[in-house]
């Protein structure tokens, strides 16, 4: 049985557990911003550092893994209507994200980047 899950992560931790996703989508957060910070560092290596909003589609064993992570802060179920955590908020403020939203939210906003972040049941 699977079942779906909001992560924040990096790019290069979610590419470490990648292969025990069946299936995932993700937002680059932080990419253009250090993109422009510093050109001496090989892009490959800034953007494998950036920050990223996964939606992760997995089995029990996926999920903790992903969980045990240190690199990875799993977002509260978004039914569940709990407040993500301050670093997330800080991280997506960008998008509009405040401390006291949700992870449905969340997700609805994201969904204007990427429309498969939306929460959906099926």
């Amino acid at each position: 049985m699977t079942s779906r899950q909001y992560y924040l992560a990096t790019l290069s931790a979610w590419e470490q557990h990648a292969h025990r996703c069946f299936e995932s989508h993700f937002v680059v957060i932080d990419a253009a911003s250090e993109l422009g910070t510093d050109h001496r560092e090989p892009v490959t290596a800034v953007v494998r550092g950036a920050t990223i909003l996964v939606l992760v589609s997995g089995d029990e064993a996926a999920h903790i893994a992903l969980e045990t992570d240190t690199e990875f802060e799993a977002l509260p179920h978004p039914l569940s209507r709990t407040p993500i955590s301050e670093r997330v908020a800080a991280a997506l403020s960008p998008y509009g994200v405040i401390p006291s939203d949700d992870t449905f939210t969340v997700a609805e906003k994201l969904a204007r980047l990427n429309p498969l972040l939306r929460h959906r049941i099926f």
